[in-house]
C-alpha cells in the first residue's frame, strides 16, 4: 500500500512507523517539517499538496492535526472532492460545521474517510459493552449495572486540549453507551479555570448514566469504571504507546495495544474493499462517529455558558434536511408575511373608499391573487427534491460505514 502525508501529529506518527514496519511505502509528505518525524526518514517532501489528488500517487492519504489551519482544511475538502480514501487524526477541526460540510461532500464524491479513533477497536471495550448491556462477565454475573464513569488523566488541561481530548472520549461514551441525549456539564464558576476540573454528563432516557471528568493524576490516559450492582470492574487506558491496557474485575488481565497496527490495518481494509476482520467486535469509527463526537465536545461550553442540562437532538445532516430546514422557515415567513398584506390591504382598501382613489382600490382587490400565487409557488417548491433527485436517507455508504 502506498500512502500520502498531509501534515503530522504523535498519533499519526505511530501509523507511519507501523506501516513502514509491515513494508508499506510512503511516497511523499506534504506540509510536514523536516525532521517531524522519524518514519518520514527518507521520503520525498513535497511543498505542495496537489499531487496527493492524483490516484496513480498513493492508495490512500493521512492527515495530521499538528499546525492545521484554513490552507490544510482546504486541502482536505479538494481531496474529499476527489474521492480519495483518506486517514484523518481526529479532531482536525472543533467545529461541528466542517465534519458535516466534509461528509455532505463525501456523500457526492464517494471518498472514505476514517476517523484516527483506535481505542474503540480493543477487545477490553468490547468485553465492557458487552458486561453493560447483559450484566454478565466470566466467570459470572454482575447485577444491573448502574452507571458508568470515566476519569481522564491530563498534565495540560486548557480549553483546547480539554475539548479535542473529549471529541476522542466521547466516541467511547457512545460505543459503550449509546449516543447521549442529554449533556450537562459541572465546572469551576470562572469560565477559565472550569476546564481543569471539568465533569461532563451523558444521559438518555434508556440509557446507562455516564460521567466524564478531568482530573490532574499522572501518568496520563483513561480509566473506565462500571459500577454494577454486585462492585465494578475498570478498564485503564494508558496514553503511552508502551504500557498495556489493564482490566480490573473477574478475570483480571493486561494486554498491549498498538493503535498505529490497529488503524493501518482499517485503512488497508477501506483500500482493498474489504469488511471487519471480527465482525462480533466493535466496528470501526465511521465519519459520522467522528461528526457527532465533535458535535458533542461542542456542545460543553454551551451548557457552561447557560449552566444547564443541554438536549441533544439525532439530526440526519443531508441535502434533504436542509432543504426541509429552509422551506420550514420560509413557511413561517410566508405566513406572516400573509398576515401583514392582509393588515396592509385592509387599510389600504379603507382610505381608497374613504377618498375614492381608484388605484388604491385595484391593489386592495389584488392581494389575494398576490397571495394564493406566492403561497401555490411554494407549494410547487415542494416537488423539487423528487425533480432533481435529492438523496432522502443515508443508507450504510452515505453514513460513512465501512462496507460489509
Amino acid at each position: 500500500m502506498k500512502l500520502g502525508v498531509l501534515g503530522i501529529d504523535p498519533s499519526l506518527a505511530a501509523v507511519l512507523a507501523a506501516a513502514r514496519d509491515r513494508g508499506d511505502e510512503i511516497v511523499v509528505a506534504c506540509d510536514v517539517p523536516p525532521g517531524a518525524c522519524p518514519a518520514l526518514g527518507g521520503v520525498r517532501h513535497d511543498p505542495s499538496w496537489e499531487c496527493l489528488l492524483d490516484g496513480a500517487t498513493c492508495d490512500a492519504v493521512v492527515v495530521g492535526a499538528d499546525g492545521w489551519n484554513e490552507s490544510r482544511a482546504e486541502a482536505v475538502r479538494m481531496l474529499v472532492q476527489a474521492g480519495r480514501t483518506l486517514l484523518l487524526s481526529h479532531p482536525l477541526d472543533p467545529s461541528m460545521l466542517w465534519a458535516y460540510e466534509l461528509d455532505m461532500i463525501r456523500r457526492d464524491s464517494g471518498a472514505r474517510l476514517i476517523p484516527l479513533l483506535p481505542d474503540r477497536l480493543h477487545p477490553f471495550i468490547s468485553r465492557l459493552k458487552h458486561a453493560i448491556e447483559t450484566g454478565l462477565v466470566a466467570p459470572g454475573p454482575l447485577g444491573l449495572p448502574e452507571s458508568l464513569a470515566l476519569r481522564r488523566r491530563m498534565r495540560d488541561r486548557s480549553r483546547g486540549t480539554v475539548l479535542a481530548q473529549l471529541a476522542r472520549d466521547a466516541d467511547l461514551v457512545r460505543v459503550l453507551v449509546g449516543d447521549p441525549a442529554r449533556l450537562a456539564t459541572l465546572g469551576a464558576a470562572d469560565p477559565d479555570a472550569a476546564w481543569s476540573t471539568l465533569a461532563v454528563g451523558f444521559s438518555g432516557p434508556d440509557q446507562l448514566p455516564a460521567r466524564w471528568q478531568v482530573v490532574p493524576d499522572d501518568p496520563p490516559g483513561l480509566t473506565l469504571t462500571l459500577q454494577h450492582a454486585a462492585g465494578s470492574l475498570s478498564v485503564d487506558i494508558p496514553d503511552d504507546a508502551t504500557q498495556p491496557w489493564t482490566w480490573t474485575g473477574p478475570a483480571p488481565a493486561a494486554e498491549p495495544f498498538d493503535r498505529g497496527a490497529q488503524m493501518l490495518r482499517v485503512l488497508r481494509d477501506a483500500v482493498e474493499g474489504r469488511g471487519p476482520h471480527d465482525i462480533a467486535a466493535t466496528p470501526p469509527a465511521s465519519w459520522a462517529d467522528a461528526a457527532r463526537a465533535i458535535e458533542l465536545a461542542e456542545t460543553v461550553p454551551r451548557s457552561l455558558a447557560r449552566g444547564r442540562a443541554v438536549d441533544l437532538h439525532q439530526e440526519e445532516f443531508s441535502e434533504i434536511g436542509t432543504f426541509r430546514g429552509t422551506m420550514a422557515s420560509l413557511g413561517c415567513a410566508l405566513v406572516l408575511g400573509g398576515l401583514l398584506v392582509l393588515i396592509l390591504a385592509t387599510l389600504v382598501g379603507g382610505m381608497a373608499h374613504e377618498f375614492g382613489w381608484e388605484f388604491g382600490k385595484n391593489v386592495a382587490a389584488a392581494w389575494p391573487v398576490v397571495v394564493v400565487s406566492v403561497l401555490g409557488l411554494f407549494l410547487a417548491l415542494q416537488l423539487l427534491p423528487a425533480l432533481v433527485g435529492v438523496d432522502r436517507g443515508p443508507g450504510p455508504e452515505s453514513r460513512g460505514d465501512p462496507p460489509a
